[in-house]
């Protein structure tokens, strides 16, 4: 009988896989990424989503986070204009709002294409939802992703309209700031993001910057935010021809990470701590000690309000 790390859950590693159930230590919260390597087809990249939210609810996680176009890796750019929605309507945003309220989760939706203002253009959308299938906060990507190292060339200017809003939600598990894959370069985004105990990256990092810089970039925020990181990437192969670098990873705020996923579908699990964040803020109060300040574009904090009680009848 092999013996095993208590602090190491369990990893789906492909759509049939299983992961164990274990409750999570005391005062923490179970978290978890999903990594796909999805296609064109919406319905399949959906449906295989289900199955994934579903093993990471079965783990324990009580937040989920999706990866960037999640729902749709087109064969060229007018597929995911095609698939794009207005927002609060399609069957896309109906499937993260039915997730959420069926299993009693808080979900991101990694990424949708949303309607843009120009017709041949998506807002690339990071979407919030909570335990009840509200739809509590929208970040659109600032940073478009330009490449070209010759044979490999990318960009997204060319599809994506750009965000220009920076958005933090208030949450059961603390503030949570939202960004998109290549925003992570750019770390005045991150200190733009007033108190965020939480910073998810939903990714679809290519193959050749993911190798170089990915793991990195990701520790880097986690360890100069002192907050946790959830990064959850398309890892694969895509019918397009395009590679992605995969890796989904949670990295607690010392920049330790807790659980990762190389390539393929499958889901990435980690406890976080609220005590232990606050014990490592104290000891080491960085965020007290910044003296110079980004100039900061418009930040739009959501709080989260209570739902309100019903009061008994009078009967």
């Amino acid at each position: 009988m092999t013996t095993k790390k208590p602090a190491r859950p369990s990893v789906a590693r492909s759509k049939g896989a299983q992961v164990k159930k274990s409750a999570p230590q005391a005062g923490t919260v179970r978290v978890a990424a999903i990594q796909m390597a999805s296609g064109p087809n919406v319905s399949a990249n959906l449906a295989e989503a289900e199955q994934l939210i579903e093993l990471a609810v079965d783990a324990g996680a009580r937040l989920v986070v999706l990866p960037e176009f999640f729902c749709i890796m087109g064969m060229k750019d007018a597929d995911v204009v095609k698939a794009r929605e207005a927002e609060g309507r399609g069957p896309i945003q109906t499937f993260m709002a039915r997730m959420a309220k069926k299993h009693q989760i808080w979900l991101v939706g990694g990424s949708v294409p949303l309607e843009a203002g120009a017709a041949n253009k998506v807002r690339n959308s990071c979407l919030v939802y909570d335990e009840r299938g509200k739809q509590v906060a929208r970040y659109d990507k600032i940073h478009l992703f330009g490449l070209d190292l010759g044979n490999e060339r990318y960009q997204e200017a060319k599809l994506i309209e750009p965000g220009d809003k920076v958005v933090v939600v208030s949450s059961p598990f603390g503030r949570i700031g939202l960004s998109i894959c290549y925003d992570l370069r750019f770390p005045e985004l991150y200190r733009a993001m007033p108190d965020v105990d939480l910073i998810v990256v939903p990714s679809a990092f290519t193959a050749t910057t993911g190798r170089a810089h990915f793991e990195t970039l990701i520790r880097a925020r986690a360890i100069e935010n002192l907050a946790y990181v959830i990064a959850p990437a398309q890892g694969g192969y895509h019918l397009s021809g395009r590679e992605t670098h995969g890796d989904s990873m949670i990295v607690d705020p010392w920049g330790v990470v807790l659980d990762r996923l190389p390539r393929g579908s499958g889901v990435v699990i980690a406890n976080i701590n609220p005590a232990y964040q606050a014990s490592l803020r104290k000891s080491l109060p960085a965020l007290q000690h910044r003296f110079i300040t980004c100039h900061q574009i418009e930040v739009e904090v959501v709080e989260r309000r209570a739902v309100a009680k019903r009061e008994p009848s009078s009967k």
